[in-house]
């Protein structure tokens, strides 16, 4: 029941005992929700008249936004990059695995793929409210065909594309539609690539760099064109340079539009970004840090020879490379660890920690009025934590959907 009378006449539950992360803070108050969403306590006792229904102690545990993962290529033996018959039961399975991760919505992420793969799959992927089924679908994620060769990390080269002279028609003949798709992953220093960023942000869909040699000025004319992500920071793209830092240098740029934000993904597994690389990008841009898990089908599964889209990846250990190479293929570690591990790599307060699982994808993406937030009026999608900030039970839209083991009455 979202608004109206039905909301009205649904029951009000009270979660007390806890810290509310709210307004980048965490506060010692009580969480309301009724109907799905996050209610104001004082217009329910002043202007209906109304206490709680329900009351559930949360054992002075922290709740949290619902943790969004922007960038994930699967997990748990399910590859969003094989076209199959029933690619929504693959996507439902992760959908429902990740609950225990803490995260409550999603982009599925397709790696560089052929064509066909594309208009097989994307259709099968639509935009879907979280629930005691699995997170919710906020979007496709397109890593790619439109990146570096040089920079192509684990996307197969025989797949890349260039944009041709109609470069918007290529796109769209490329991917079959773009209905579902959230983000798009492309090289900025490819030709055409700037009409190409404005018709896709014309249509609401984010642009983020990566995978990409690009110089700081090419980087600067993408996000003057309305690009407004960076795809693992780091990872596949020139190294920094003082003379010319490249996409890096877009955390500290003095050239981007007015009012302008830029996002960036990091991956916090301890082995994609050294520590002192996740310091130095939190400390120069901390608002902008986006975590993302760039989870890999193997996640879940431990060692051996896993698919990732076309190629073949061996999981050793916590690494996950393509198969006979050095070359890192994406993550196995799922998000809840991404944000203890960058809460212990950057030395960063609890509450930053949260939000950049939570509030920063959601700003990324124009859903801080609903997603990442715990203000009056926003969906009940948050995460009940400890103090090391271990998941202890998952809620979408104020029902609970996944509950540890010992956590259970």
């Amino acid at each position: 029941m979202r608004g109206g009378q039905g909301a009205a006449r649904a029951p009000v539950i009270q979660f007390t005992n806890c810290r509310i992360l709210r307004g980048g803070a965490l506060l010692r108050e009580d969480l309301w929700v009724r109907g799905g969403r996050i209610l104001d306590p004082e217009k329910l006792f002043f202007e209906e008249r109304r206490v709680a229904d329900q009351q559930r102690d949360c054992g002075g545990c922290i709740l949290a936004p619902g943790f969004i993962d922007v960038q994930i290529n699967g997990g748990f033996g399910v590859d969003f990059s094989q076209a199959s018959e029933d690619v929504g039961s693959g996507i439902a399975l992760v959908a429902r695995r990740i609950l225990s991760h803490g995260v409550t919505s999603f982009c599925p992420t397709l790696v560089t793929s052929p064509l066909e793969v594309y208009h097989k799959v994307l259709p099968q992927i639509p935009v879907k409210s979280g629930g005691p089924h699995g997170a919710g679908v906020l979007g496709v994620h397109l890593e790619g065909p439109f990146i570096s060769r040089e920079k192509r990390g684990a996307h197969p080269e025989a797949h890349l594309r260039s944009f041709e002279a109609d470069a918007f028609q290529d796109v769209l003949a490329t991917y079959g539609g773009l209905d579902n798709v959230r983000i798009v992953t492309l090289a900025p220093e490819l030709d055409h690539s700037h009409e190409v960023i404005r018709a896709l942000t014309a249509l609401g869909i984010c642009v983020s760099l990566g995978h990409s040699v690009a110089d700081l000025g090419t980087a600067e004319k993408a996000v003057q064109s309305g690009a407004t992500f960076i795809t693992h920071l780091f990872n596949a793209m020139l190294p920094f340079h003082h003379r010319d830092p490249g996409i890096v240098g877009l955390l500290t740029s003095d050239r981007l539009p007015a009012g302008r934000r830029i996002f960036y993904g990091m991956i916090a597994d301890g082995i994609h970004t050294n520590p002192a690389a996740l310091r130095i990008a939190h400390r120069a841009h901390p608002k902008g840090l986006v975590l993302v898990t760039d989870a890999v089908p193997a996640l879940g599964l431990g060692n051996g020879r896993h698919t990732l889209g076309q190629q073949e990846v061996e999981v050793d250990g916590l690494t996950a490379y393509v198969a006979g190479t050095s070359t890192l293929s994406g993550s196995i570690a799922p998000m809840d660890t991404c944000v203890r591990h960058f809460l212990q790599a950057t030395g960063c307060s609890v509450e930053c920690a949260l939000e950049a699982a939570s509030l920063h994808p959601a700003q990324l993406l124009g859903l801080e009025k609903r997603k990442g937030t715990l203000d009056f009026g926003a969906d009940a999608d948050f995460v009940v934590l400890d103090d090391s900030l271990h998941v202890r039970a998952t809620y979408i839209s104020g029902e609970l959907v996944w509950q540890a083991e010992e956590a259970r009455p």
